[in-house]
């Protein structure tokens, strides 16, 4: 076992874990040709799939792992980030979802609401079986997660959508889409959330996915563009340009395990550095493991790793603490403002670090690790893709730290 490498805590989470450890190889062996072609890797998705992972946040009862650790979800995307980056974001967007519904079926359990719970059962069964998977995006152009511009309008037949959504990460492959909404009122705008299928008429993928890292994401823009969908599809989240306790847990629960991806690929980067130090030499010279910096910069990336780790494991817990602590009950404002703080902490770190020890590795393993053929290349490019998840970016975060910890709970 590698130094503070982290473990999961509970059952479901093992399983999940194991899972995910399970098909590192085969999504390491389909990365490259998706990296090189910008294609989704649909095979890797199968593997995960029949592996469980698609279910993991499904109650046992329904066939699913049961899980409910946020930890433990954080490292297991720890392990789909050694594997392929792209995959692992894509998959966080469904189990965030697919955990909420989980909830809602055990809340709808309690309540002995059989119609909700019977629909709830169907869906996961299609989720086992592959033919639900759904992709979520909160992004727009030129806007943040409190300000969607995609907007619901009620119509007699139900809600009318319009927009464009970005960065609709996993949606090539994708049966449904999770998506954050405006709902205009005289009483004051609202954001709203729905979920809905991807062949809806009038959701318009636009095939545009062209980027420096994260090829095989599928993270194309989608636009609407008259989406009909029924009353019961559109529910509300929160005021509209504000932060609620809602909104915050969204961004809180939804968003931290993608730290656990990038993780990840610094754990990957970091296994390329040493086989590449302690792997046989052709040529008449010491191994590079014998000199003395490599082993000063192996020791930094150990550092580096030892660091991101030990916060993601303690967010974790951290975490999964929160959501024991106000099970059943209303989230007060200012904790869901504190635990964001401690994610954005966290994410801070373990986004520069991860950047860091690929860098490192980069140079370790010479200019091999340059060319598109290398692994390495793919990591050093997928990196880079971590600060720019929300929320926050790299220009905001320290100043929303410093509020919080100052008293200052931001409202907007």
């Amino acid at each position: 076992r590698m130094s503070y490498e982290l473990q999961p805590k509970t059952e479901a989470g093992k399983k999940f874990v194991t899972a995910a450890m399970g098909v590192t190889q085969q999504l390491r062996d389909n990365a490259g040709e998706s990296d090189r072609s910008g294609e989704v890797p649909a095979a890797s998705f199968d593997e995960v799939r029949r592996a469980g992972i698609s279910g993991a946040f499904l109650p046992e009862e329904c066939g699913g792992f049961g899980m409910t650790s946020i930890h433990d979800w954080m490292v297991g995307m720890s392990r789909l980030g050694r594997g392929d980056g792209s995959v692992a974001i894509a998959m966080n967007m469904h189990l965030a979802v697919s955990r909420g519904l989980a909830g809602a079926w055990r809340g709808g359990m309690a309540s002995n609401n059989k119609p909700m719970t019977d629909q709830l059962g169907q869906q996961f069964d299609q989720i086992l079986a592959g033919t639900m998977h759904i992709c979520a995006t909160a992004t727009e152009p030129g806007s943040d997660n409190l300000h969607p511009f995609t907007e619901a309008t009620k119509v007699e037949e139900g809600w009318l959508i319009n927009g464009l959504k970005i960065f609709v990460t996993g949606s090539p492959i994708a049966s449904h889409i999770a998506m954050n909404l405006r709902v205009q009122s005289s009483e004051g705008d609202t954001i709203s959330s729905t979920i809905l299928p991807i062949e809806t008429k009038g959701v318009v993928p636009l095939d545009d996915w062209q980027a420096m890292g994260m090829r095989g994401s599928g993270s194309q823009s989608i636009k609407f563009d008259n989406v009909l969908v029924p009353n019961h599809a559109v529910n509300p989240v929160g005021p509209w340009g504000r932060w609620s306790a809602n909104m915050l847990m969204n961004r809180n629960l939804g968003n931290l395990p993608l730290l656990g991806v990038f993780l990840g690929i610094a754990e990957h980067a970091y296994e390329l550095a040493i086989a590449s130090a302690t792997g046989t030499q052709k040529k008449a010279k010491p191994p590079s493991a014998e000199l003395p910096g490599i082993q000063h910069m192996i020791g930094e990336m150990e550092v580096l790793l030892a660091t991101a780790r030990a916060m993601v494991g303690q967010m974790g817990s951290i975490a999964d603490d929160f959501v024991r602590e106000f099970e059943g009950q209303k989230i007060p404002f200012e904790r869901a403002h504190e635990l964001l703080k401690d994610h954005q902490s966290m994410k801070w770190v373990v986004n520069r670090n991860a950047i860091e020890i690929v860098n490192r590795a980069m140079d370790i393993v010479g200019g091999g690790g340059f060319m598109d053929k290398h692994p390495l290349s793919r990591l050093y490019r997928d990196v880079r893709a971590g600060p720019f998840m929300q929320p926050y970016s790299p220009t905001e975060a320290r100043a929303y730290i410093g509020k919080v910890a100052l008293g200052i709970y931001p409202k907007a």
